[in-house]
C-alpha cells in the first residue's frame, strides 16, 4: 500500500474540517469565555494542540502502513484522530470556568482568574491523559463493569446540554447561517448523500456559512485580526504545571476528571471495535496507549484539551483515505498552530460558519446511547441523561443571576433560593444534582439497567458506591461562593448518601419482598 492515494485527498478534508472547528472552539471559548490572553493562546496552548495532534496521526499512519505490509492489503484506513469534542466542552464549562469564577470570587484580577482557569484543565488533561494510557492496558475490565447505557447515557446528557443546546440558542440567534448550514449537514450525513464532485458535506458548509457571514457583516470577525506568519514553537511548562498541582483542583474536579477519562478511553476502545468491524484489525494496548502519550504531550506544552480516537473510521475507508490522510492532517494542523495562523482563518471563518458541524457531533453521540444499547434499557438511558441537561440548566441559572448583579458583593442566599422556590423552581436540588453529574449520572443509569435486568444486588452494589461518593462530598456537597455553587469536596452530602443507602439495601431486600408481575413479563423481557 502506498502512503498517498487518491482517497487520501478526501479524508484529509472531512477529518480537517472537524479538527479545524475543534480550533475554532479552542480559540472562541479560551478568548471569549475564559478570558485567555491572546499570548497565552498562541505560545503555548496552540503549540502543544500541534505537538499532540502530529504525535498521533503520525502514528496511527504508521500504523496503518505496518498493518498493510503484513497483511499485503492495499485497504487499509488510518484510526482518524483528534481533539475530543466532549471533553473539550467539559473541560472549559466544568472544571476551567469553576476555576476561573471561584477566582474572581477571591478577588483575582481576570488576568490570574484566566490564568487560574489555564492551571485548572492542564490538571485536568493530565488526569484524562493517565487514566488513557494505564486503562489501555484493562480497558475490557471497565466495559465489563459498567453497562453500555451508564457510559453512553453521561456522555449523552453532556451532549444535549453543553454541546447540542448552546449551538441550537446561537444556530436561531443566526437563523439564515444556522439553518442553512444545518440543512447541509443533515442532507449529508443523515440524508446519506455527497454533493457533485464527491466534495464533503462538511466542507460545502464551512464554505456557505462563511459566505453568508461575510454578505451578512458577521465576517470579518470583529476584534481579531489577520496576522502575519510568525513562529510558536512548543515549550514545556512543567513550572506552571508543578504550580497547577499544588492548588487544589486535582481534588476539586475529581468527580468530572476521572468519569471523563474512562469515558475517553472506553469511546477510543469501541472506534478501535469499529475499524475491526470494517476489516482493520489494529492491537488495543498501543492504539489506546498512544492516545493517552498524545494527552499527556498536550498537558506538558500547555493545552488543557484531551485528544482521542476517532468516532467514523468505516466512512473514511469507504472514502477511499489509507493512511495519507493521517499524515496531512497532522502536518495541516502543525503549520497553522505553530506559524500562529489561526488567527487570520478565526478572523475569515466565524464560528457560526462551522457550529452546523458541532451540533450535528452533540445529536449523534446522544443518539448513539439509544442507537446502540438494548431497547428495554432505554429507561436508563433516559434517566442518565437527565443530570448532564440539569447541570447545563444550572449553569445557565447562574450565569443569569451574575447578570442580574449577584456577585462576590451580592451572593445568592437562602432569601434568594425561597425566591425561586416560590415559582417553583427548586435550585437548590439543581446545584446539589448539578455537583458531580457525571458519576451521579452513570450510577443511576447503571442502577436502572440493573434493575431493569432484575440483576437487585449489583443494582444495591452501584447504591453504595453512590453513597460513599455522596459522604466523600464527590456527589451532591455543595456550598454557594458569590452566584454559582462549587464542590464542597470531603464535606460529606450525609441526606443524599442516607438516601442511596436506603434505596441500596431496598434492592438489596428485593428478592425476598417480590416477585415477578407475570403480566407485564412477555413485554419487559421478551
Amino acid at each position: 500500500m502506498r502512503w498517498f492515494v487518491r482517497g487520501d485527498i478526501d479524508g484529509f478534508f472531512g477529518l480537517a474540517i472537524d479538527n479545524l472547528i475543534q480550533l475554532l472552539l479552542i480559540a472562541g471559548l479560551c478568548l471569549g469565555v475564559l478570558g485567555f490572553p491572546p499570548a497565552l493562546l498562541l505560545d503555548h496552548v496552540l503549540p502543544a494542540v500541534a505537538v499532540s495532534l502530529l504525535v498521533g496521526n503520525l502514528f496511527y499512519a504508521w500504523q496503518a502502513k505496518r498493518l498493510a505490509d503484513q497483511t499485503g492489503r492495499t485497504d487499509v484506513c488510518a484510526l482518524p484522530y483528534g481533539i475530543n469534542t466532549v471533553s473539550l466542552i467539559a473541560h472549559v464549562f466544568l472544571v476551567m470556568l469553576p476555576a476561573k469564577g471561584l477566582a474572581l470570587q477571591q478577588g483575582l484580577s481576570p488576568e490570574s482568574a484566566a490564568r487560574v482557569a489555564w492551571h485548572a484543565g492542564l490538571v485536568a488533561c493530565v488526569g484524562s491523559g493517565v487514566i488513557e494510557f494505564c486503562g489501555a492496558f484493562g480497558a475490557q475490565w471497565i466495559r465489563r463493569v459498567a453497562p453500555r447505557a451508564a457510559l453512553l447515557a453521561t456522555l449523552s446528557g453532556i451532549a444535549l446540554g453543553f454541546i447540542s443546546m448552546s449551538f441550537v440558542f446561537r444556530t436561531f440567534a443566526f437563523p439564515m447561517i444556522g439553518i442553512v448550514t444545518f440543512g447541509i449537514i443533515m442532507l449529508t450525513y443523515f440524508g446519506n448523500v455527497r454533493f457533485k464532485g464527491g466534495l464533503p458535506g462538511g466542507l460545502v458548509a464551512v464554505a456557505v456559512g462563511t459566505a453568508l457571514a461575510w454578505s451578512m457583516g458577521i465576517a470579518p470577525v470583529v476584534g481579531v485580526e489577520p496576522t502575519v506568519p510568525s513562529w510558536h514553537g512548543p515549550v514545556p511548562v512543567f513550572d506552571d504545571l508543578i504550580a497547577a498541582f499544588s492548588g487544589h483542583y486535582a481534588a476539586t474536579y475529581l468527580s468530572v476528571i476521572i468519569p471523563m477519562g474512562i469515558f475517553n478511553l472506553l469511546g477510543s476502545l469501541q472506534n478501535i471495535e469499529s475499524a475491526e468491524a470494517a476489516g482493520d484489525a489494529y492491537p488495543t494496548a498501543p492504539s489506546l496507549a498512544v492516545n493517552g502519550l498524545g494527552t499527556l504531550a498536550a498537558a506538558a506544552f500547555g493545552s488543557c484539551f484531551p485528544t482521542t480516537i476517532y468516532i467514523g473510521h468505516p466512512g473514511w475507508k469507504a472514502m477511499g483515505a489509507r493512511a495519507g490522510y493521517s499524515v496531512l492532517n497532522g502536518i495541516f494542523f502543525t503549520v497553522i498552530c505553530l506559524f500562529g495562523l489561526l488567527a487570520t482563518i478565526q478572523w475569515a471563518i466565524p464560528i457560526e460558519a462551522g457550529m452546523a458541524i458541532v451540533l450535528y457531533i452533540g445529536i449523534v453521540i446522544a443518539a448513539q446511547a439509544f442507537q446502540t444499547t438494548p431497547t428495554s434499557h432505554a429507561p436508563a438511558v433516559v434517566i442518565g441523561v437527565i443530570p448532564g441537561v440539569a447541570a447545563w440548566g444550572t449553569l445557565m441559572a447562574t450565569q443569569a443571576l451574575g447578570v442580574a448583579g449577584y456577585g462576590k458583593n451580592r451572593p445568592v442566599t437562602e432569601e434568594t433560593v425561597q425566591s425561586f422556590q416560590g415559582f417553583d423552581n427548586w435550585i437548590n436540588g439543581a446545584f446539589a444534582l448539578t455537583e458531580g453529574f457525571v458519576l451521579s449520572s452513570m450510577i443511576l443509569a447503571a442502577t436502572t439497567v440493573m434493575i431493569i435486568e432484575r440483576k437487585f444486588r449489583v443494582g444495591a452494589i452501584w447504591c453504595l458506591a453512590a453513597g460513599l461518593f455522596s459522604v466523600l462530598g464527590l456527589m451532591h456537597s455543595y456550598r454557594i461562593e458569590g452566584n454559582q455553587s462549587t464542590m464542597a469536596l470531603f464535606v460529606p452530602a450525609w441526606p443524599w448518601a442516607i438516601g442511596y443507602v436506603l434505596f441500596g439495601l431496598l434492592l438489596f431486600v428485593t428478592p425476598w419482598i417480590t416477585e415477578p408481575d407475570m403480566e407485564k413479563e412477555d413485554t419487559h423481557h421478551p
